[in-house]
């Protein structure tokens, strides 16, 4: 996950990444399995800042066609063991999101707690994802408030890389909004995220034409 800031880097993931186990277990987000429905079987999928590969997998084992990257080589082959251990194939990259290349489209674009960018590159960054759904194609994105920071149960700790719902209607303006909310909820997801959380969710589609 390269930026500006060398702590976001793919060396700052791998020291976190390193430890025993999984950081943030080995389960899905349960935002995407209460919005797996969304989607046809087979679909193209790409999941951006995978990290250990949680969710790639469980997408793969849905039956669709599942691309994931993250900056960590570290993260990228415990993913790579887990989707073995799992019986799914994932076409893993070890690439931060500015190095992506972003021209490619898929029928779904998926971002969950991708939290570490500053506002201009997040900016940037929506743009990008925005870019790779295909027509007709979903958007589904997973992310902390800024009241998360006084809750401390994950994230970066900073406001500035929250996401609120205003924020995300204007990033993705030209996609037709199925599903924003704001909400606190208790998380259990390994020792990254654990305890009473607050969360935005946006599901969105890309009009056709």
């Amino acid at each position: 996950m390269t930026t500006d800031s060398s702590m976001w880097g793919g060396g700052y993931w791998d020291a976190r990444y390193s430890g025993e186990g999984f950081r943030f277990g080995i389960e899905p987000a349960a935002f995407l399995t209460q919005n797996a429905d969304c989607l046809t079987k087979g679909s193209r999928v790409l999941c951006v800042a995978d990290g250990e590969g949680r969710n790639s997998v469980w997408m793969a084992s849905q039956g669709h066609n599942v691309t994931a990257f993250d900056a960590s080589a570290v993260a990228v082959d415990k993913a790579r063991g887990l989707a073995r251990e799992n019986g799914v194939s994932v076409d893993y990259h070890v690439s931060g999101i500015e190095d992506w290349d972003w021209t490619k489209t898929y029928d779904a674009v998926v971002a969950v707690f991708v939290q570490f960018a500053p506002p201009d590159l997040r900016d940037r960054f929506f743009g990008w994802m925005a870019q790779a759904v295909a027509p007709g194609g979903m958007l589904l994105l997973h992310g902390y408030a800024p009241r998360q920071v006084g809750y401390a149960t994950g994230g970066p700790g900073r406001e500035e890389h929250m996401y609120t719902e205003e924020m995300l209607r204007k990033a993705f303006a030209g996609f037709d909004i199925l599903c924003i909310v704001d909400y606190d909820a208790e998380l259990s997801e390994g020792s990254g995220h654990a305890g009473q959380s607050a969360l935005v969710d946006l599901v969105a589609r890309k009009p056709a034409a």
